[in-house]
């Protein structure tokens, strides 16, 4: 079949090795230390982790937060941070130790992209039009600069940045869609590495998400053997699909031996759980997403159905079908979800950009000048509002930046810290020479048009990372309320009932207050969230409850909590009957 793409040898210049690691390092690092673990699923998942590593065989078998059972995801990302709690902590504090596996796992994802990107930009389908003289670029050299691309275009996913750098089990899911992939391009040339790889992904998922997951990414690869003639089924059933069920199963089985009672009730509520967030289409959730999957995925998704119109004869070629495969399930279930969330969203990210690396070596000239000059007035704009904003916070000018600041952040005391300052005009300093360098020198090279965007949402997250770090932790944090709501307990109190507290809030009380939660015991401490106040708790004839600190986060005006002590009601007096007089006669 004749090929789509033209190209010479000039155009597949490589990007230096050094610059590409700077940009993937920079971007996993810058976020991930010097801040507390924030609300929402962030501070959830470090308490699992901490609550792991401070506890025994049970809490490493049932994921559970001081007590509490978590059954929406397996264990597995929840191990890695405990682990890694557990080896950091004479030198690091647990916060900060958590979140290395979430850099870690990060950058594998990276490297399952670039090299399957690289496997599918050598084959024989994807190679550009043979010239008559030659001139054409060699398949090594094509691969490498299409891995380039697919690596950048992930860097460049708005969507990225935040929750790729939470302690959640999102990010071992993330690294499991990015291996998977892998796994299956690896089995067209060698069928075995490639389904040991494959099994060994679905396990990662399986012991880090849900069964519905699992099936999902079973059907995409059922659907991939039919339609993409090079894949061979038998190594991935025979050989890949046995790693699966042994990295899931060695868990199931532990749990059930040890601890059979609550390791049944544990699963079956795991199980239940991952059909009950799949439960239809509700408006809601599809206008969600339809409203927040393009901003989250950009620039990947355009890029994608560039390649998907653009190679129209090669649909069922791998470097087409594999990547679409994973993402059509991944879809529907986006579409499924019983709520309004992103989380399935990060999963789509290493398909769609393996994917989108491909409509790179077919885009017009037009279409490459649009996307630099967005990529370079919007990342431009943004990069100096976040410098106005800290200037704002720093000096009190401009004046309305600095007054909607301090509304924003309510009791926010800013202080100049010089090495946030100093990486942060270094970041500055690279992009402008970047984009100087993209005006001025017009490379050909096929990843020039996402080497901007990929390098501004590195520069935006850095920014953030650094200049409003302060700010952004003082507003998503619950150090202070807990360490307020510490002070007021009684120091003989037995134990605290939570009373519409979030996951988030009862892991970040537990871990900064030293607070002792439980959930089926009869406490004698009350701690309760709730906008409006219902009055007191119902007191029995034995005791009453007490209001002794009542408050909320200077920076959200919503969230109310009261603390409650129950008092001991006084006994009252035997009353003893006079003894009667007699009358005399």
């Amino acid at each position: 079949m004749r090929s789509v793409v033209r190209l010479t040898a000039s155009a597949t210049s490589a990007l230096p090795r050094w610059l590409l690691l700077a940009i993937c390092i920079v971007y996993a690092s810058f976020g991930l230390f010097g801040r507390d673990p924030w609300k929402n699923e962030d501070a959830a998942g470090f308490g699992v982790m901490w609550t792991m590593a401070n506890g025994d065989a049970k809490d490493w078998l049932l994921p559970n937060l001081v007590g509490k059972a978590l059954t929406g995801d397996g264990p597995l990302m929840y191990w890695l941070g405990a682990l890694s709690i557990r080896v950091l902590s004479p030198w690091v504090d647990a916060s900060n130790a958590s979140r290395v596996v979430t850099g870690l796992l990060f950058c594998l994802a990276c490297a399952f992209v670039w090299y399957t990107a690289y496997l599918l930009g050598r084959r024989d389908e994807a190679q550009p039009f043979k010239y008559a003289f030659g001139g054409e670029p060699e398949p090594r050299d094509y691969g490498r600069t299409l891995a380039d691309g697919a690596l950048l275009i992930l860097l460049a996913c708005f969507g990225l940045a935040e929750r790729g750098h939470e302690t959640s089990p999102l990010l071992a899911q993330f690294t499991g869609s990015a291996m998977l992939v892998y796994g299956l391009v690896r089995s067209i040339d060698k069928p075995v590495q490639g389904a040991l790889i494959w099994g060994a992904a679905i396990g990662v998922v399986g012991l880090s998400s849900s069964p519905v997951l699992v099936f999902a990414l079973l059907i995409c690869t059922l659907a991939m053997t039919i339609i993409v003639r090079q894949v061979r089924p038998l190594p991935l059933v025979i050989m890949g699909l046995p790693v699966a069920i042994v990295l899931i199963g060695a868990w199931v089985l532990a749990t059930l031996h040890y601890y059979p009672d609550d390791g049944e009730w544990w699963l079956r509520q795991w199980w239940r759980n991952s059909f009950h967030t799949f439960t239809g289409p509700p408006t809601e959730v599809l206008g969600y997403a339809m409203k927040n999957l393009p901003l989250f995925t950009w620039p990947a998704w355009p890029l994608a159905i560039w390649t998907f119109v653009s190679w129209s004869g090669q649909r069922r070629s791998p470097h087409v079908a594999v990547p679409l495969s994973v993402i059509g399930p991944l879809l529907v279930l986006v579409v499924l979800q019983s709520r309004e969330t992103n989380r399935l969203f990060m999963l789509l990210l290493p398909p769609l950009s393996v994917l989108a690396t491909f409509a790179l070596p077919t885009l017009k000239r037009g279409a490459i000048n649009a996307i630099d000059w967005f990529a370079m007035l919007s990342f431009t704009i943004l990069g100096t509002f976040v410098w106005l904003v800290w200037t704002a916070g720093m000096i009190g000018w401009p004046a309305p930046l600095a007054r909607n600041l301090a509304r924003l952040a309510p009791g926010f005391a800013p202080e100049f810290k010089i090495l946030s300052f100093v990486c942060a005009v270094a970041v500055t300093v690279c992009w402008f020479l970047l984009a100087r360098w993209r005006l001025a020198r017009h490379p050909k090279v096929l990843w020039r048009s996402v080497v901007l965007s990929s390098a501004g949402t590195t520069l935006m997250w850095v920014l953030l990372m650094t200049l409003w770090l302060p700010v952004v932790n003082y507003s998503r944090t619950y150090r202070d309320v807990a360490e307020r709501i510490a002070d007021h307990l009684p120091p003989d109190y037995t134990c605290i009932s939570p009373v519409r507290l979030g996951d988030a809030q009862i892991a970040t009380f537990a871990y900064f207050g030293g607070m002792h939660f439980a959930f089926d015991e009869d406490c004698d401490v009350i701690l309760r969230q709730d906008r409006n106040d219902f009055g007191e708790p119902s007191s029995m004839s034995a005791f009453e409850w007490k209001l002794v600190w009542e408050g909320r986060r200077v920076a959200d005006r919503d969230e109310r909590f009261r603390l409650y002590v129950r008092i001991e009601r006084p006994t009252p007096p035997i009353k003893r009957p006079r003894p009667k007089t007699l009358r005399r006669p």
